[in-house]
């Protein structure tokens, strides 16, 4: 829209002036341009007659409080969710022209926080209440004596968790509760999201900028009102709230006859799709409850299967055989369901259970049940179907580390994934996905998947740098991938793969592929562990030691060490390893080694993909 001089009060070469300006600015310059003048209309009220306020030169800060504000996003990740939000949400708050510096808490130096006056946390909970590896540094000095007081200070925490871990959100808990005992003051309150977290963390973000717009006296606070999207603006327009409907190119067993597992590595075609991925990223598949779960909860709350059922806060309904196979996990009990489900029943004993002062006896009886125990142990025949199906969590997304390099394989994605089936209560339990994947499906079906990014699980950015991988069973999936991409980039550094598993015979995953990775050289040297195929059961942390002395020397070379796999025993394990080694062969007491690994993490030569 142009101006004109017989409307405007400018003159003509100011017209011409602002007619050249106004097109070429950008919306983030706009808001800065309002903010100033508002600035002015305030300095003018409060300056004597002829007082004119300063303009900001080129290179100066703008003096308005709004559009100068300094905000510090600290994030803390271990697949990548908590970094990607961080990230979109950095990137709103310079739209609406703040100032803005974003840092994973690994790369932030404690030392500046007592500098900063508004911080932003977005931070993920691993596993049973541990921070993920890239906010351990940080979580640890804040509760140190090193501490600063932070009485100038405003910040507010997003916390990203799982309601089926008994510590949730916890590492979210712990900045929130820190940050305040330190004196910080809250802007906005704390929000802890369950693992479907796109709309409690776009109502977070959009109270942080109500808050901020409103404490600073904004002109754009009611545009920073508005809703913010969680959801990915990528080259691709599916994501994991709009799953891709991918086609199965294959579907094997890569264990062999007579072994007692069962591991399937599926390519899936992402042709169309126009996802793409990297080496470290995983991808997430939605499953489908298993029918036979589905029809037993059917028949034992005397429901219709085909009742129509609400399915999402849209309206949108389908059947409950539908609902329960597609929407809703069925599969685990947390705390909060049962509570939940507590209040639509006079059940005395399930009320009394969930009752204050009953947490230990609550947590033990959730530990390995199902709603359908729930629902056979305390009699909630009669609950109506859609009052029951509204409280149930939402179905969440599988991850599963990818097995291959785009480069490798354009428009494909493998993944590897172990079969779980046991036998509890009498009665048959299924992995949701893997069994789904192991009995279901086959090629020319469909499942819907998107890629999860994760930055925190990456290659050296030069290819000369050694690696060191250490991934028992279905823990070396990434490590294909990565040896994949190295022989299509024709990478000169060494590698070095840690591998176990049970049995030689049945259960060498990729056994042919790395055997021609060694003849190639794009694999540098292989150490295999298989538990069973002696009387004393070896695993990857004692090949680790039987190799000290070469392993400390390739440390002491600069490279990159990679660790995918079990989180509670396996990735503890080969830590303490690793530490053992850095102690025994570099001559240092154990607070030494400690710190070589930490500082190595920093560097991001220490990466971890652990579950």
């Amino acid at each position: 829209m142009e101006l004109q001089v017989t409307n405007s009060p400018f003159n003509q070469e100011q017209v011409e002036l602002l007619n050249r300006l106004l097109p070429t600015l950008t919306d983030s310059q706009r808001v800065w341009l309002s903010g100033y003048f508002a600035a002015m209309n305030g300095v003018a009220g409060s300056v004597s007659t002829g007082a004119v306020p300063a303009v900001p030169t080129a290179n100066a800060a703008p003096s308005v409080a709004a559009i100068s504000k300094e905000v510090t996003v600290l994030f803390g990740s271990q697949s990548g969710k908590a970094q990607g939000l961080a990230k979109k949400f950095s990137k709103k708050l310079e739209e609406q022209g703040f100032q803005v510096t974003l840092s994973s808490m690994s790369d932030f130096k404690p030392n500046a926080l007592k500098k900063v006056q508004t911080l932003l946390v977005l931070v993920s909970t691993h596993g049973e209440g541990v921070p993920p590896d890239n906010a351990i540094s940080f979580h640890d000095f804040l509760h140190s004596k090193r501490a600063p007081q932070l009485d100038g200070l405003q910040y507010s925490v997003l916390s990203l968790g799982d309601t089926s871990y008994e510590f949730f959100c916890q590492t979210g808990k712990d900045f929130d509760k820190r940050l305040g005992e330190l004196g910080g003051k809250q802007l906005a309150p704390r929000v802890d999201c369950d693992v479907d977290f796109d709309e409690p963390a776009a109502e977070w973000m959009s109270s942080v900028l109500s808050s901020l717009s409103a404490s600073s006296g904004s002109s754009s606070a009611a545009a920073a009102g508005a809703a913010v999207s969680t959801a990915s603006a990528p080259e691709s327009e599916f994501s994991r709230t709009n799953p891709f409907q991918a086609e199965v190119l294959e579907n094997l067993n890569l264990n062999g006859r007579g072994s007692d597992r069962e591991t399937r590595h599926v390519e899936i075609s992402l042709e169309g799709s126009n996802l793409q991925y990297e080496p470290g990223d995983c991808l997430g598949i939605y499953p489908e409850n298993h029918p036979q779960l589905v029809e037993e909860l059917i028949q034992a709350m005397g429901w219709n299967a085909e009742e129509l059922v609400t399915i999402n806060k849209n309206g949108d309904k389908r059947s409950v055989r539908e609902a329960l196979t597609h929407n809703f996990e069925i599969t685990v009990l947390t705390k909060p369901l049962v509570e939940q489900v507590a209040k639509l029943t006079v059940n005395t004993d399930l009320n009394g259970l969930v009752a204050a002062g009953n947490e230990q006896e609550l947590k033990a009886y959730i530990n390995g049940k199902d709603l359908l125990d729930l629902v056979q142990d305390y009699s909630l025949k009669g609950i109506a179907a859609a009052e029951f199906i509204s409280v149930l969590r939402k179905m969440p997304a599988r991850l599963y580390s990818i097995a291959s390099s785009s480069k490798a394989y354009p428009d494909e994605v493998h993944v590897t994934v172990r079969t779980v089936r046991y036998e509890a209560r009498g009665r048959e339990r299924y992995g949701v996905c893997s069994v789904q994947l192991a009995e279901r499906v086959k090629a020319g079906d469909s499942l819907p998947v998107y890629i999860q990014n994760n930055p925190n699980f990456k290659l050296p950015e030069s290819s000369d740098t050694p690696i060191i991988m250490i991934g028992p069973g279905t823990g070396v999936a990434p490590f294909r991938a990565f040896l994949g991409e190295r022989e299509e980039t024709g990478a000169e550094g060494k590698s070095w793969l840690f591998y176990g598993d049970q049995h030689f015979s049945t259960d060498f995953l990729y056994q042919i592929e790395w055997q021609r990775w060694l003849k190639d050289g794009v694999l540098t040297r292989m150490d295999v562990a298989f538990s069973r195929d002696t009387d004393q059961k070896v695993y990857v942390q004692h090949r680790m030691l039987e190799k000290s002395k070469e392993l400390y020397q390739w440390l002491q070379e600069g490279a990159s060490v990679y660790v995918c796999g079990d989180e509670k025993r396996m990735a503890h394990d080969v830590h303490e390893t690793l530490a053992k080694i850095i102690e025994q062969e570099g001559g240092f007491s154990s607070e030494e080694a400690a710190e070589y690994l930490s500082r190595m993490q920093q560097q991001k030569r220490y990466q971890r993909d652990v579950y």
